[in-house]
Formats: C-alpha cells, structure tokens, sequence
C-alpha cells in the first residue's frame, strides 16, 4: 500500500469554500478537465445533527501509461468514483470519503478530504489517499501500479488547488455582483414608492 498526503491552505473563509465546493467541476475550472461528469446520487439532511449527507458518481477520463494498460488488460482513459460527503456546519467541516469502482477487483483506492476554516479568512484542506494494488503476481509490479497512482495522484493535486482557485474567485466575484444588485433594487424601492406616491397626487390635483 502506498498513501498521498497533501496539505493546503486556501485564502477564502470557509462558508466560501464548502459553497464553491459544490461547483468544483464547473466550467469555471479550467484545470481539472479530466473530470467530465458528477451526478448526484443522493442528498440527505439528518435532522438530529444537521449533518448534510450527499453521494455523488464522479466521472474522469485521463490517459494512463502503456504498462498499466498491459497489467490491467484493457483501456484505461475513463474511471468512476464513489463519493460520500458530509458537510457539518456545528463544527464547520466538510469531509469526503471516495472510492473507486473501475478496475476495483485490481487496485483499491481510498481518498479523505477535509475543509475546515483556520480563522475566519482561510481554510484548511488535507487529502490523504491509500492506494493498494490487488493484482497477483511479484511485488514489483505491484509497486508500479501503486507509484503510477501516486504520481497521478500528486499531478491532479496541483492542477485541483489551481483550479480550484479559480472557482473560489469567481464565486466570490459573483456574489459580490449579486450583493450590489440587490443593494441597488433595495435602494430603488423608496424611490419607487415614492414616485407612485407623486404620480397619484398627479391624478388626485387633476
């Protein structure tokens, strides 16, 4: 078993973050272009606890090494995985658990990813994933397929945090447009009343 750990911090509060979370394969993300589909599966609120329980089918396509192709014995390009996420607004945290469905009589892989807010300007996120490979043979091979994973691992890692970013500050960007439009119509809604107000004396005098 090998395992990926990664750790960041993203200069947004966390109510933007766990937001944005929900958009993070939009078309706003310019980076993580291997994700083609996330459906939901389920959504649920536990009453009790106020705990959002969501599952989701995420749906990549990304090219993988010859060799891995050889092992496994068929093509590659598209995967899915099995997301459970919970989102805890008492303790502020949005963990999730995933899991892979293609080719999981071969490889296992397991990934957490957690958000939590540092203070109220920023936000934690730590991923940690355990990749195992299942196949039988020597252990060499069995290295390759869990370092092949690893690398990919650590590749979309850094194109996730960039495009990430880039949803974060859209979001941020179009909430701030929708905040000054309603700004705006609330401070037309006076005026509004007022010039009803006018008109009717109008028709009143005349």
């Amino acid at each position: 078993m090998k395992v990926f750990s990664n750790e960041e911090t993203f200069d947004y509060s966390w109510e933007e973050v766990s937001t944005a979370n929900w958009r993070k394969y939009c078309p706003w993300n310019k980076k993580s272009t291997h994700v083609i589909a996330v459906d939901t599966l389920s959504r649920t609120l536990d009453p009790a606890t106020g705990i959002l329980r969501t599952e989701r089918l995420i749906t990549c396509r990304q090219s993988a090494p010859e060799f891995l192709k050889r092992i496994i014995g068929g093509p590659m390009e598209e995967s899915q995985v099995y997301e459970t996420s919970y989102v805890d607004l008492q303790t502020k945290t949005v963990t999730m658990v995933s899991q892979n469905l293609t080719w999981n009589n071969m490889v296992n892989v397991e990934e957490e990813v957690v958000y939590k807010p540092l203070n109220g300007h920023q936000t934690q996120f730590v991923q940690t994933a355990r990749i195992t490979a299942l196949c039988g043979g020597w252990q060499r091979i069995k290295n390759s397929i869990e370092d092949t994973l690893v690398k990919r691992f650590r590749e979309n890692a850094i194109k996730g945090k960039e495009g990430f970013e880039l949803v974060l500050a859209m979001s941020r960007r179009v909430f701030a447009e929708e905040r000054e439009r309603e700004k705006m119509m609330t401070g037309a809604m006076p005026n509004m009343a007022l010039l009803r107000e006018q008109a009717q004396n109008i028709r009143a005098a005349a």
